[in-house]
């Protein structure tokens, strides 16, 4: 029995369950693309699929609304896959629901609700031929959550619409209606490797809560990374050490949630005491916002050879100086972060120690001078920096014929004004409003909380609601 056969709105929990059981994680979307586009084939509607797996599907007006606007409904296909643990489900496969209270959640591992239930709700819409509105060109784009991806790579010019409304917003009774654009700057420092006569060890950060790191950059929270730049020094301060491999965080978007070393100390009863000192340190300095933060340090054995003294000091300390967090508040919209850095990946190779870094700024010249300021330090200290992709802000318009029409549908709904907001995160809306000009773009969604981590959920009632709100607006819209 489906797990969510019981809940309305029908149609979108159902449309949603069956995309949780498609693998649809990022880089991993042939199936669910090639589901949406069967979809449209199988009623009869005109689509589209393209090599990035893409799908477009168009929908004609309904009676009545023949002169109206054409509107976009667009969202993406694909999920970040993030796993409790390395026992959890794959990569490949789908993610198994569970129903508790209002809340809608997955076994070991993200739901997928960013973005899976934004397409939920449009094949609804298409599925529907009861419902009121003007010509529909419903845009499901793949791999947003790499770096927007799809969204980059698509043809806009056989798309007509005036207006478009993202359903890839995570907060109930709020209208987006700008937001930040991204760079990724990716660091590698060259490392040399010697024999060293010490202990090897395993240095583990982990316990950390992380999220999503355009969204929760502001809450304080701890990146493992850095603090694995501050467990080295730490541990360098007390004993001679060497560095075996470094690694750290999952993907660009997401705050690291745990970071492990193998290191090789002179004296491991020093190190291992610095490791405590510290941990006890952060568990204080980040009483409010971590509750599990561990630092760990046990003997272990590798058939790695260590770094020599110059790739340890310099990777240590690149560690330990990179930029992360918030950079900047915006000036003129209370509590918007302007600019940020999150310190996202390490990873070692055998002749380099490579770190990643995702900044978002609404100011395009200071995301510029955030990543200059990052690759220069890792030139500095005789490494090398690249920016593999980077895109611009969404604009806020002070003048939107949508705006005022789906804040008065909000109306309806709820019986109060909804709240308008900039996002520090980056949204589709940026890269299609930056092909087609002309286009008036919002974004709304549903409750989902913890989105980008094993705990994210789903409210259900939350759901319904903006469900509602898209049908009145798209009756609106003529």
């Amino acid at each position: 029995m489906a797990v969510l056969s019981g809940l309305e709105p029908k149609a979108v929990f159902t449309f949603f369950e069956t995309l949780c059981a498609i693998p649809r994680a990022s880089h991993n979307t042939e199936a669910v693309s090639e589901y949406l586009f069967s979809f449209a084939q199988k009623r009869g509607l005109k689509a589209r699929r393209d090599e990035a797996d893409n799908v477009i599907v168009w929908k004609d007006a309904a009676p009545g609304y023949e002169d109206a606007p054409t509107v976009m409904l667009q969202a993406h296909m694909d999920m970040l896959m993030e796993r409790e643990h390395h026992l959890s489900a794959p990569e490949g496969a789908g993610v198994e629901l569970f129903l508790e209270g209002d809340e809608i959640g997955a076994k070991g591992t993200s739901l997928g609700a960013d973005d899976g239930i934004g397409v939920a709700m449009m094949l609804a819409v298409l599925s529907d031929d009861s419902l009121r509105h003007g010509p529909l060109e419903c845009v499901f784009t793949a791999d947003e959550e790499v770096g927007l991806q799809g969204v980059r790579a698509l043809d806009v010019s056989d798309l007509k619409a005036r207006y478009m409304i993202n359903l890839d917003s995570a907060e109930e009774r709020v209208f987006t209606v700008s937001c930040a654009g991204s760079t990724r700057v990716v660091t590698t420092l060259p490392v040399q490797r010697a024999p060293f006569a010490g202990t090897v060890c395993a240095l583990m950060v982990d316990g950390l809560t992380g999220g999503h790191s355009g969204e929760d950059i502001h809450r304080g929270r701890a990146n493992a990374n850095r603090l694995m730049g501050r467990a080295l020094m730490a541990i360098m301060d007390k004993t001679d050490m060497r560095l075996l491999t470094v690694s750290g965080g999952a993907k660009d978007n997401t705050i690291s949630r745990d970071a492990a070393a193998l290191i090789s100390v002179a004296d491991p009863e020093a190190a291992k005491a610095a490791a405590a000192d510290l941990a006890e340190t952060l568990q204080d300095e980040y009483r409010a916002v971590e509750k599990k933060v561990r630092i760990r340090l046990f003997p272990t054995r590798s058939h790695f050879l260590p770094m020599d003294e110059k790739s340890t000091r310099r990777a240590a300390t690149f560690l330990f100086c990179a930029p992360d967090g918030v950079q900047m508040m915006s000036a003129e919209v209370p509590g918007l972060v302007q600019t940020s850095l999150n310190f996202a990946q390490i990873y070692t190779e055998d002749t380099a120690v490579v770190c990643r870094f995702m900044i978002r700024s609404s100011l395009n010249s200071q995301a510029e001078e955030v990543a200059r300021r990052v690759m220069a330090m890792a030139r500095a200290m005789g490494g090398d920096a690249t920016v593999p992709s980077a895109y611009s802000a969404w604009q806020y318009r002070p003048h939107s014929h949508l705006r005022d029409v789906m804040t008065d549908a909000f109306h309806t709904v709820y019986g109060t004004e909804p709240r308008i907001e900039a996002l520090h995160a980056s949204l589709e809306c940026g890269i299609l409003s930056g092909k087609m000009p002309e286009l008036e773009c919002i974004s709304f969604g549903p409750d989902i909380v913890n989105d980008h981590t094993p705990r994210e959920r789903l409210r259900v009632a939350s759901t319904w609601r903006t469900w509602a709100l898209l049908l009145e607006g798209l009756r609106r819209l003529k």
